[in-house]
């Protein structure tokens, strides 16, 4: 198993520093247009940005639908307007600034460089008519501008996961400490990273193992589900491997570590994740292609204007003010909350459906998904046992082997254990109970000796099963005996619990023309089973989390788009490497870090909700863009002065209201996104 993830990296905390150091080292920042700032840092400054807004608005002059020059009338109104926009150009617009020098150093204007633009030229502008220039000035449409750029960025940077927790949540799996066994026979707790290998750690029934190893002493069901995705405990004994992070079950272990750090399962684990993610597949940001060329027509609009009325002979205050109202029709209010104001109703409406979308460029690509890849334990099933058969033998009915094995099994913290317990109708007094490691357990009920024991034991004590175990164990369902004072009453066959969601889902999926694929770590007779009985054609089995990335993007490579649905550490790299990640809520947490999208109510019938709200999503997007950047095609040739001949011209207050009005109509039209 382990053999398959040979790649290890150089760890700068040190040779044995484990996955824990690693995952710590990363920053909560953002990259890209938003690089320097947190989302903490945009909410904070709108915020502040905003409480400043109420004076500006209240003592602006020339406010569209506002009776006399001003709301309220202060002395030195101006001067107190430019203090204000001085502070809200140069705390509010400073993301913005950085951004612009940043997409010019680079050669690639966007978004933040016409944010930046707009501000500028509203303020220095309507700085220099405090200062005695003709015109009227823009504070209040300045200073509306910035809060709504910070709003939209705040808004933005909250729909986008950051990757670094899922990195977290993975070395949260190992324990803090572990159990170094010394020379004389007794034990040390030690931190992870001082482990080598050749050490001799005692892993105690319950805990989890702290490294990579093998079994020197003791025999144990180990739950490795989540690291690996068998669904079925693995029996270890003597020489047998131990993965780092698995859980151990009811006996004692002590393992010689051959693993730490870097070189570890689950650290290895961590790289496929890192890699998955950085070099997922991302679609083109449509707004900020849109903001590009906004940028270019403002400035290239602004300037023409500007240069037009001057060389017509008309005042500098005209040609400014012209030019000023060209920008501010121009400013991207609307473009800058299209995509944003979408995203948080599409966020909103996905988690009334139980729905969490964390990644927004990934789960914009849904609504191309031509293929659904399953993973089979916790997802398609419940990943915990359940009865599904009682054979009996001799006089006895199916109640009396169920109730003699579950008064066993009751006191026993196994998987299958507790499957039988709990389906037992009845429960009665065991006096003696002993387990058997790796075999079972045995306990005196109503004065008779009863055994619960795997096929292994049976033969070793010389028991014959009238019926074949190749028989009862087919499809891959786990079988033990039940045995009463030396006679074989019964056998109870148990096998991983399918949803009662799945086959629908399946079904649902087909109709959609959608291919549904399982990828699983369990062995093929057991996918084999689960794949007919959802209808399901195609499978994957006995696939490693390396290979799990792997069959990912070899699906890809016949051209579909590719979601993947899991809930497991085994799945984290499968989900960051998809087109889509999608995981079941009550997954793990580095499942649900990885993902792009979450199921919270852990229903796999909630997949094809995903695709139509994705679907609904783009459209409004795409809407929104096209009024965003459309209405401009009227609006600013007409801010120009094109039509000035014929008495049309608009006023730089008019200019505001059309940019108002452009970002209601936005705000409304995202407020209408329905999931057929």
């Amino acid at each position: 198993m382990e053999g398959n993830l040979v790649h290890s990296h150089t760890d700068e905390h040190g040779a044995h520093a484990g996955p824990r150091a690693e995952a710590s080292s990363h920053e909560g920042h953002s990259t890209g247009r938003h690089e320097g700032h947190s989302v903490a840092d945009f909410r904070r400054r709108f915020w502040i940005c905003l409480a400043v807004t109420v004076p500006v608005i209240l003592i602006s002059p020339g406010l569209p639908f506002v009776a006399g020059e001003r709301i309220v009338n202060v002395p030195g109104a101006d001067w107190v307007l430019l203090g204000l926009s001085t502070f809200l150009y140069v705390y509010g617009g400073m993301p913005f600034l950085k951004g612009l020098a940043r997409e010019l150093r680079d050669r690639k204007p966007g978004m933040m460089t016409l944010v930046a633009v707009a501000i500028s030229v509203a303020y220095f502008y309507s700085a220099a008519t405090v200062f005695g220039l003709e015109g009227m000035p823009f504070f209040w449409e300045l200073a509306t501008l910035i809060d709504i750029m910070l709003l939209g960025h705040w808004i933005e940077m909250r729909s986008v996961g950051e990757a670094s927790k899922a990195l977290e949540s993975l070395a949260k799996l190992m324990p803090s400490q572990a159990h170094r066994r010394n020379e004389d026979g007794s034990t040390t707790d030690v931190p992870l990273d001082e482990l080598q290998p050749g050490d001799l750690v005692l892993v105690r029934p319950g805990e989890k193992v702290p490294a990579d190893g093998s079994v020197i002493e003791g025999a144990s069901a180990v739950n490795e589900s989540m690291l690996t995705g068998e669904s079925v405990p693995v029996s270890k004994s003597v020489g047998d491997p131990v993965i780092g992070g698995a859980v151990n079950g009811e006996g004692a272990l002590v393992i010689a570590v051959t693993r730490t750090g870097a070189e570890s399962f689950l650290s290895q684990v961590i790289d496929l994740v890192r890699e998955a993610q950085q070099s997922k597949s991302k679609t083109q940001d449509l707004a900020d292609r849109a903001a590009m060329w906004l940028t270019v027509v403002a400035l290239v609009g602004g300037a023409s204007t500007f240069g037009v009325w001057m060389a017509l002979g008309e005042s500098l205050a005209f040609a400014m003010e012209r030019a000023v109202t060209v920008m501010v029709i121009a400013c991207p209010h609307a473009l800058g909350l299209a995509i944003p104001l979408v995203v948080a109703v599409s966020t909103a409406r996905g988690a009334a459906s139980g729905l969490l979308v964390r990644n927004r460029m990934a789960f914009e690509n849904a609504r191309l998904i031509d293929a659904v890849i399953f993973d089979k334990t916790g997802t398609l099933t419940l990943g915990i046992f359940g009865v599904e058969n009682v054979t009996t033998f001799a006089d006895i009915d199916r109640d009396e082997v169920l109730a003699l094995a579950g008064s066993v099994e009751e006191l026993s913290e196994h998987p299958i254990a507790r499957a039988i317990a709990d389906a037992a109708p009845s429960k009665r007094a065991v006096d003696g109970f002993t387990a058997i490691p790796g075999k079972g357990a045995r306990g005196t009920v109503g004065g008779r000796e009863v055994q619960v024991v795997s096929p292994g034991h049976l033969a070793a004590s010389g028991i014959a099963s009238p019926v074949d175990v190749a028989t009862l164990t087919a499809g891959g369902r786990t079988v033990v005996f039940v045995v009463v004072d030396d006679a074989l009453k019964g056998a109870i066959s148990l096998s991983d619990i399918i949803r009662p969601e799945s086959a629908e889902t399946v079904r649902r999926l087909i109709e959609m023309g959608i291919e549904p694929i399982m990828l699983t770590g369990d062995n093929a007779v057991v996918a084999e089973r689960v794949a007919t009985e959802l209808g399901i054609k195609r499978f994957f089995a006995e696939v490693l989390p390396a290979e799990k990335a792997a069959t990912i993007q070899s699906v890809r490579s016949e051209g579909k788009v590719v979601a993947m649905i899991g809930d497991g550490v085994n799945d984290a790299p499968a989900l960051a490497s998809a087109d889509v990640g999608i995981a079941i809520g009550a997954g793990t947490d580095v499942a649900v870090a990885t993902a792009d999208v979450v199921l919270v109510r852990s229903n796999p019938g909630d997949i094809p909700t995903v695709i139509a709200l994705a679907r609904a999503t783009y459209g409004k997007m795409v809407q929104n863009l096209v009024w965003a950047t459309g209405y401009n095609v009227i609006a600013i040739p007409l801010a120009a002065g094109v039509l000035a001949g014929a008495g049309i011209l608009l006023s730089p207050a008019v200019g505001g209201v059309l940019m108002s009005a452009s970002t209601i109509i936005v705000a409304i039209n995202a407020r209408t996104l329905r999931v057929k």
